[in-house]
């Protein structure tokens, strides 16, 4: 049965043929942002079930530690520079910033890491992962102001201390 040449039977029409189908739904789907249900002991399988290792992350894995002692190794000097040869080099003052903040970077995420693992927290692990990232990459835009705009770090916490 034709009505005004719409077809009963088109999956876009209400029944009548009158007026299109909604398939926008406005309801929120909060089911992604729930916790994943985790095992007792997270012990998945069986005991005679072979082990399946995770999948290695290059920043996350055992290079992480690596990268952690040498940002560290890296910020002593800079830190000490300014004592011995003064606020007037910019390039210290640069890597000192950069190593700071890398260094508070690989602190945070670390934490992120081990206290929102992804297992069990899924989505928010990413999102806390992305706005850390988004914070150290406006907080490095921010470096690049500081040195730029006036004498860079040192300067800044010479006034402080001054002040």
């Amino acid at each position: 049965m034709m009505r005004l040449g719409i077809g009963i039977g088109n999956k876009y029409m209400n029944p009548r043929g009158f007026m299109p189908l909604r398939r926008i739904s406005l309801k929120p789907n909060f089911s992604k942002y729930k916790l994943i249900p985790q095992p007792p002991g997270n012990i998945v399988g069986t005991v005679n079930d072979p082990y399946i290792p995770p999948s290695p992350r290059f920043f996350e894995g055992g290079y992480h530690w690596a990268y952690e002692r040498a940002i560290a190794i890296g910020l002593i000097p800079c830190s000490i520079a300014p004592f011995i040869v003064g606020t007037d080099i910019p390039m210290i003052d640069y890597i000192f910033s950069v190593l700071l903040l890398a260094h508070c970077h690989t602190g945070i995420k670390s934490c992120i890491i081990d206290y929102i693992p992804e297992r069990v927290y899924g989505v928010w692990h990413k999102i806390a992962s992305r706005l850390l990232t988004l914070g150290s990459c406006m907080s490095l835009y921010g470096i690049y102001i500081l040195e730029t705009t006036s004498n860079g770090i040192f300067e800044l916490i010479r006034s402080f201390w001054g002040a």
